[in-house]
């Protein structure tokens, strides 16, 4: 069970879901433990939103 939330979780961050939307999914009545326990972000998508985020101050 614990496999297949963290597969969820990791999909939803791939696909941009708001992380409230992912907690109602998952069923957590904490954002912390779906943030912090489930969700990973691969380093793709970590060096996509630092790229994103450097285009925006120039």
């Amino acid at each position: 069970m614990h496999t297949t939330r963290r597969t969820c979780a990791s999909l939803l961050v791939a696909l941009d879901v708001h992380p409230r939307v992912m907690m109602r999914i998952l069923r957590h009545s904490q954002i912390a433990v779906t943030m912090n326990s489930y969700a990973q972000i691969a380093s793709e998508a970590t060096e996509t939103a630092l790229t994103r985020l450097g285009e925006q101050f120039l």
